[in-house]
């Protein structure tokens, strides 16, 4: 897709963080962009920053307050944007998430059921919901793509970020599916994978919803105080909107945005090459690891963050990616005590 102007565009998650820079982004190309997100203050915050950073019209703008795992809502809302904007969306774009971080042996269904709802079943939704409006409409006729933000997560273990890597790594394949899928109508798909985004995902166990509470982590304000800490040093999402923009207009299916370029390809070497090496003997594996680790140990998960201790640990937050302390399955070195 190289052309946005007049074009219409449909951001999940838009409202703070990566969605709001992609918003700023797309808006100021000459999109008319519908942001969807589940906080209302949020969105028309949203709305007055989109405008101000691109100069386009209040018209340009459509705030929809959206739960993306509600399919019924979730159509309305794209009815409301071919009603609004006299067509479905040229450009879908995913970026939606939360997480929570504990070890992932403590994980309740309902970690499971937030945590892989919004990151991954709300991208099948919007895909389900959209993508046959935008072939009907655009196919072999007009640009179209659809983009989603996953991570670099996703093509990592995470020991404290289960649900969250498992989601993303599902993103990830669902993609590259699209991309090829979508060849016939003239289109094709991008899976965006930072690593750190200066977002506010640090804030997301605020906004789960009651009937999925029972957590199996330690979640405190120390903790979620400690997350954010971690974002704060991530990338600034209308840079990260921009490596977007451009990894679209280039055709690409991977974007892997990073400010060190080899650190990020080593580690993404090394994921796979751990991979490869399980179709070897357990003796050639044994060789092959330590040469492998010989010069480059990789952390287990990218998007852990670094130790509390490099960025002064606000109170409560030495307990972060800690268990509940009742449960009495877990080794005590990974659960929170006072």
């Amino acid at each position: 897709m190289k052309q946005f102007k007049d074009k219409i565009a449909f951001i999940t998650g838009g409202a703070s963080g990566a969605g709001l820079g992609q918003a700023k982004v797309f808006s100021k190309a000459g999109m008319k962009v519908a942001i969807a997100d589940v906080r209302e203050d949020a969105l028309k915050a949203a709305v007055k920053e989109s405008i101000a950073y691109s100069g386009c019209s209040d018209e340009d703008v459509l705030p929809i307050k959206l739960d993306l795992t509600d399919r019924e809502a979730y159509t309305k809302a794209a009815d409301l944007v071919e009603a609004v904007f006299e067509g479905p969306p040229h450009l879908l774009i995913q970026t939606a998430g939360v997480n929570s971080f504990g070890p992932v042996e403590a994980s309740t269904f309902d970690d499971f059921d937030w945590v892989v709802g919004v990151c991954f079943d709300a991208v099948v939704n919007g895909l389900l919901i959209f993508v046959p409006r935008m072939i009907k409409a655009y196919a072999n006729k007009e640009e179209f793509h659809v983009a989603a933000t996953s991570s670099m997560g996703g093509f990592m273990a995470g020991s404290t970020t289960g649900p969250y890597s498992a989601a993303k790594a599902a993103v990830n394949n669902l993609i590259y599916s699209y991309a090829e899928a979508l060849k016939p109508y003239g289109a094709s798909a991008t899976v965006l994978c930072p690593g750190n985004i200066n977002s506010n995902i640090g804030n997301a166990e605020k906004f789960r919803p009651e009937h999925l509470k029972n957590t199996g982590y330690h979640v405190s304000e120390g903790t979620m105080k400690t997350l954010g800490a971690i974002h704060a040093t991530g990338i600034d999402p209308v840079e990260l909107g921009e490596i977007l923009k451009e990894g679209i207009e280039n055709g690409r299916i991977i974007v892997l945005p990073d400010h060190n370029p080899d650190g990020r390809a080593a580690m993404l070497r090394s994921q796979h090459e751990a991979i490869e090496n399980y179709t070897l003997t357990a003796e050639q594996r044994a060789i092959a690891d330590a040469e492998r680790f010989k010069n480059f140990a990789p952390p287990v998960s990218d998007d852990s963050g670094p130790p509390p201790s490099m960025w002064g640990v606000p109170e409560g937050g030495e307990a972060f990616g800690q268990a509940r302390a009742d449960l009495d399955y877990v080794d005590p070195s990974k659960k929170f005590t006072k």
